[in-house]
Parts: C-alpha cells; structure tokens; sequence
C-alpha cells in the first residue's frame, strides 16, 4: 500500500479479504508510517518507493500518491514487474497515459485506476436497472462534481478542473460501454488570482460535452475546485425512454426516478438506492457501510459521502482479475479514455470550445 493517508482505508479490506495480504506499507512521514503499521499489525514498512519495489514478496502495489505522483509510479511498478491499482486520475498529461497504456501491453501486466464511482451503490444501482431493460434506450447522460477544495493539501491549488474529471466521465462512458470520441468544453467564470497564477487556469468552471463514439449518444459533465458556492455533490443523471434517474441536489437526500407516460404528478418519485454488498465475498462485505471507515474525519469522507461503499467493490475486482488472469475493469486503455477527456477538454476550454478529439490509444 503506498500513501497511507486516504490509502490507509484499504488496508483492512485487503486483510479481511480471503485472497490478500498487505505484505508492506510505505510512506514518506516514518512517523506516521509507523502509526499505521502498529495500528493494522503490518511489520514491512518503507519510507523510499524503489525500495518497494526491489521487494519480491511484492505483486502488485496499490498507489494513493498525490496526484501528481500517480504516472510516474505507475511506470516505476511496471517496469519492475508490479501489477497496479492506481487512485484517479492515471496521469496528468496525455503523454503520461500513453506511456502507461504501452507499458501494460508491453509487459502484460495488470493495471485499474480505482474509480470509485462506477463501484459505487448508486452506480450499481442504475446499471442493474438498465441491464434489466428498465430505462429503455439511453437518450442522455450527465454528472456533476462541484468541489470546494480550500483547506486541502496545497497541491490541489495547482489542479485544473478538468484534470480531475473522472468522477463524472466514468459513469457516464462507464453505464454504456461507451468511449468517448471527441470533446468540446467551455471554461466560466474566473478564479481568485493566486489560485489562477498556480494552476495556470483562470476557470472557475469548466463544462464539457462528450460524443461517445460509435453511438448516438452525449454526455455532459462540468467540474469546479475553488470560488463557487456549491455543496460538495459527485452527481450521475441517466435520461431513457421508459425511465430517468436524477441524482439528489442535496448529499443524503433520496434519488429521484421519473417515469414515463404516467400522470404528471406522478411521473417523479423519490427512491432509496439499496447496498450492493451482496456482490462481494462475506468476509469484506461489511465495508461497503460507512460505520467501517477508519478515518471518517478525512476530507475525502466528510465531502464525498465514503464514496457510495466502493471501496471493497474495487479491491475485490482488482483481486479476481489477477486470480482469473484478465484485465480489471476499469482497465489501462479504459482508463486512459476517462483520464484523456477531461485533459483534451481543458484544451477544448483554451480554444474557446473548439472540438478536441480524444488520442488513438485510447481508443483501440
């Protein structure tokens, strides 16, 4: 496990989980590299990342770096035989999810980016609904992820909105298996200027819209970080012919489902969504609940709701595809698609909107 921070919430899924081990830890702070591995009963702890892996016990490592971090210890990994499960997003520039993607058909190893969102109970939820034909045909999607990040670490002063789009790509390329062909993108509104000078975008917000390709299909999707009065809200709204589901405006409140052809009055009707934990192995599904999350003060939690009980979801699926030898879903070619629309978005956003069509990698 590297990054032990909001990465400490995956330890104890991997140790109940029946098919891993956390054979080692590794943070820069020692201090507090130490305060986890006393507190999980983990002895094999690194400060330095080579170290990792020049680790043969080590098969795969699971990355929750700052974002900056997340191309270049991917490749490190790779390049040392490592599988990896890497949070959002894969890179920050196109090239960087190039490199990856080649890495990974190079050396046949496994790579996911850990979206949590498409592991989440509201996606769940929706897509059963529409593999069971209860939408009809798919006619539009949209999310949102409105963020108010002051008071996180200073490097989130130098993101760009779109860069850390994949809460809101993945949903909507996800739901339909779908990849996006090409973008066009608007930026709105300014920020204040130390934050514009850091980042190198004045945007307050960015708004995009996807073409999906090979399919008659839009999304939207719009994201801000800093000056814009809004309640945090990762949103996915699926418009169909028989049935839409309109994500809450308010954190904790119902859903929403509308329902064509019935009374006006009756059309919309607000619906708890259920847990999926189901799906998973006994032994880890109790960690879909918020109750179960070690750190329940951090930032990542207090805003972003414990991210709908994802997290043993992807650790699971990560696991079973190593066992079974197949590619993870989210995998590297997937992820680079959902990772590369938000980048070639910001560029759309540069050019006043101007269509920018996604890298052919990202597309085989």
């Amino acid at each position: 496990m590297i990054g032990l921070g909001f990465g400490a919430e995956f330890i104890p899924i991997y140790q109940a989980h029946p098919n891993a081990n956390v054979a080692a830890i590794c943070r820069r702070n020692e201090a507090e590299l130490n305060k986890v591995g006393d507190t999980f009963g983990i002895q094999k702890r690194y400060t330095n990342y080579d170290d990792v892996l020049a680790d043969s016990d080590i098969d795969f490592v699971h990355i929750n770096s700052p974002i900056p971090d997340h191309a270049a210890m991917s490749l490190k990994a790779l390049d040392a035989g490592k599988h990896v499960m890497c949070t959002v997003p894969m890179a920050t520039t196109i090239d960087e999810c190039r490199q990856v993607v080649e890495s990974v058909q190079a050396t046949g190893l496994k790579y996911m980016m850990a979206e949590t969102v498409v592991y989440s109970r509201e996606f769940l939820f929706i897509r059963e609904m529409y593999r069971r034909g209860e939408l009809g045909d798919i006619q539009h999607l949209a999310a949102s992820h409105p963020q108010d990040m002051d008071g996180w670490p200073s490097y989130w002063e130098r993101m760009i909105p779109m860069h850390y789009a994949t809460h809101v790509v993945s949903p909507c390329l996800g739901l339909i298996d779908g990849r996006a062909e090409y973008v066009s993108c608007f930026g709105s509104g300014k920020v204040r200027d130390d934050i514009a000078e850091k980042s190198g975008n004045r945007f307050a917000v960015e708004s995009c819209h996807v073409k999906v390709k090979d399919q008659d299909l839009t999304a939207h999707i719009w994201r801000f970080l800093y000056d814009v009065a809004r309640q945090y809200r990762e949103s996915f709204d699926v418009y169909g012919t028989k049935k839409s589901f309109e994500w809450t405006l308010v954190e904790n409140e119902p859903h929403v489902i509308h329902t064509a052809k019935k009374p006006e009055d009756e059309i919309p009707e607000k619906v708890e969504v259920p847990d999926f934990a189901h799906l998973l192995p006994e032994p880890i599904q109790r960690f879909t609940m918020p109750a179960e999350i070690h750190d329940s003060e951090h930032l990542s939690f207090v805003q972003g709701g414990g991210h709908g009980g994802s997290h043993p979801h992807m650790v699971h699926e990560f696991l079973s595809a190593l066992l079974e030898d197949r590619h993870p879903w989210p995998n590297a070619v997937t992820s680079a698609n959902w990772t590369c629309v938000g980048l070639c978005a910001h560029e759309s956003a540069l050019k006043g909107g101007e269509i920018v069509r996604l890298p052919g990698f990202t597309l085989q």
